[in-house]
């Protein structure tokens, strides 16, 4: 008869694979069974994994990994969407990191997932009303990661923040699903202004390396954003833009500029 575990697999596609390339990536190289067995086969739900490895992640001094432990668990009982949108993100990075082979990867090895559920937790925290805690997450985040992400921030499923460094999300930002960006993107506010301040990205949307995008405005669904630029002004859906300031140069060039991650200007894409 099958265990319990086994049963929870069957049901969840995702772990499945995940506890699959666990036991494969032991027989490659033994000098990992102790992670891969504390971090995934020790584990009976993605939830369960998910929290052991982000309390591993931001334990420090100031506050014990089994704490964090206990936090990020009950964030998962409570609400089912943490896990379902860490699912998400996984088959994200597999689909359009060339550099992932795995789903194990991602869990294992790849801070921007990481301090994307890191952050998911903190937004748990913050909508429960449990603040300082979630700006504790948001520190030990940018702490370990060199990500900051605000607890309020507003991020959808499916999302592949690839290389990851120096991300940095503004508190009134939203992103919409199956967004992509790369590393030293920034989605902030012009000043000191207060309320309504960041960008709102709407699905689908690519955002380069290096890409600044700057105050309350709108950046319309599967639009491309070349690295290096600086977006001051709303965006209008399926577009290219680039340069400083950004100006469009062309349609976006796909259906699903995010999924493609063709960051190649054309003429008249």
């Amino acid at each position: 008869m099958p265990t319990t575990r086994a049963k929870l697999a069957e049901l969840d596609p995702v772990w499945s694979q995940i506890i699959e390339e666990g036991h494969v990536a032991i027989g490659q190289e033994p000098l990992l069974g102790g992670l891969i067995h504390s971090s995934v086969l020790h584990h009976g739900t993605i939830e369960a994994a998910l929290a052991y490895r982000t309390s591993l992640k931001l334990a420090s001094g100031e506050m014990s990994e089994q704490m964090l432990r206990e936090i990020c668990d009950e964030a998962y009982s409570e609400d089912p969407e943490l896990a379902a949108a860490a699912r998400a993100d996984i088959v994200a990075v597999y689909d359009r990191d060339p550099a992932c082979h795995r789903f194990l990867q991602p869990l294992l090895f790849f801070k921007g997932f990481q301090a994307l559920q890191s952050y998911r937790v903190a937004n748990w925290l913050w909508r429960v009303g449990r603040r300082d805690l979630s700006y504790f997450f948001q520190m030990r985040c940018s702490e370990a990661f060199g990500v900051d992400i605000h607890p309020a921030a507003r991020i959808g499923r499916g999302i592949m923040i690839d290389h990851a460094h120096s991300i940095v999300i503004g508190e009134t930002a939203v992103v919409g699903d199956n967004v992509s960006m790369l590393h030293s993107v920034t989605l902030g506010g012009t000043g000191k202004e207060e309320e309504d301040r960041h960008p709102k990205i709407g699905d689908g949307v690519l955002i380069g390396a290096g890409a600044k995008v700057l105050g309350n405005i709108h950046i319309g669904h599967c639009s491309r954003i070349a690295a290096g630029s600086v977006v001051l002004d709303a965006i209008p859906a399926c577009k290219t833009v680039a340069g400083v300031p950004a100006r469009i140069v062309g349609e976006a060039g796909c259906d699903q500029p995010s999924m493609t991650m063709d960051q190649i200007l054309r003429s008249g894409a």
